[in-house]
């Protein structure tokens, strides 16, 4: 049994800020290009990494 793959977070919003981070998705130019190539578990760890931005991002704005 095949392992299932975990849906790309791409929202078709592709600019990428001074760090390289895309600010649609919170995925680094390298994880992007990497998605294609990444196992599904390179995937997850793409996406925790993301979230994890993601929620750093949304910290900062609050404050």
């Amino acid at each position: 049994m095949s392992e299932v793959e975990p849906e790309s977070p791409c929202i078709s919003v592709c600019l990428l800020d001074d760090k390289d981070i895309c600010v649609g998705c919170y995925r680094s130019a390298d994880e992007v290009t990497d998605w294609f190539m990444a196992d599904a578990q390179g995937k997850r760890e793409i996406l925790q990494r993301a979230r994890e931005r993601l929620e750093a991002a949304s910290t900062i704005r609050l404050s």
